[in-house]
C-alpha cells in the first residue's frame, strides 16, 4: 500500500474494489473488465460517460455545458447481495456502475469525501445516483428495490454514488479503497 494511504484521517469504513466495468456506448449495463483507467477531470477512459461536461443523454438535452459530476459511478456489492436475496439476480456492472465496492457505506459518505483507490487513482464523491426507469427495463420491479421511503416521506436512494476523478490511475478488483472525509460540517449526499 502506498504511504499516502496510511496517514491520519482514514475513515473506519475503508474497503476494496470487487469489480470494475465500462461501456463504450450508452448502454445501461457495463462490461466487467480486469482493469479500468481513470483520467483526471474526465472519468473512465473509454466509457461513454467520460468527459468534463455532462454525458448522460437526458442531462445533455437540458444543458450540454454543465459540468460532469457523474464521471464515475460506484455501487456497493452489499446492495447486489440484498437484491439477490429479494429475487433480483444483479451482478457487477449490470446496474451501470464503473466500480463495485465492498466494505464501505457509500451512501453514508458526505459530499466531498475523497476515495484513494489502488496506488494512484483519487476520486471525489459528488452525490447520489437517482434511480431511473431504465432499472425497470433491465429487470421489472428493480427500481422500487433501490428506493425506500422513510417515515418522514423522504426518499432513500440506494442505486450508488457518483464521483469526479481528481487523479488518474489504473484500478482493478482487489484494490484497496481508503476514504478521506472532508472537514466538518459534513454535507449529506443529494442526487446529482
Amino acid at each position: 500500500m502506498n504511504s499516502i494511504h496510511k496517514d491520519a484521517g482514514r475513515h473506519k469504513d475503508d474497503g476494496i474494489v470487487t469489480a470494475v466495468s465500462r461501456s463504450e456506448g450508452h448502454t445501461f449495463s457495463k462490461r466487467s473488465l480486469e482493469e479500468i483507467r481513470l483520467v483526471a477531470g474526465l472519468g473512465v477512459e473509454g466509457d461513454a460517460h467520460q468527459g468534463a461536461t455532462v454525458k448522460h443523454r437526458s442531462r445533455v438535452a437540458q444543458d450540454p455545458t454543465q459540468p460532469n459530476l457523474r464521471q464515475v459511478h460506484l455501487i456497493h456489492a452489499e446492495l447486489h447481495d440484498e437484491l439477490r436475496a429479494k429475487g433480483f439476480p444483479v451482478g457487477a456492472g449490470e446496474m451501470g456502475e464503473n466500480v463495485t465496492t465492498r466494505g464501505i457505506d457509500l451512501l453514508g459518505l458526505p459530499a466531498g469525501a475523497v476515495l484513494h483507490i489502488g496506488l494512484d487513482a483519487v476520486i471525489e464523491v459528488t452525490g447520489l445516483r437517482n434511480p431511473c426507469p431504465q432499472l425497470d427495463r433491465f429487470m421489472p420491479g428493480l427500481k422500487d428495490q433501490v428506493l425506500e421511503q422513510k417515515p418522514d416521506g423522504s426518499l432513500v436512494r440506494k442505486a450508488g454514488i457518483m464521483a469526479v476523478v481528481l487523479a488518474g490511475g489504473l484500478i482493478r478488483p482487489g484494490d484497496s479503497i481508503v476514504v478521506k472525509l472532508p472537514p466538518l460540517p459534513h454535507r449529506p449526499l443529494d442526487r446529482v
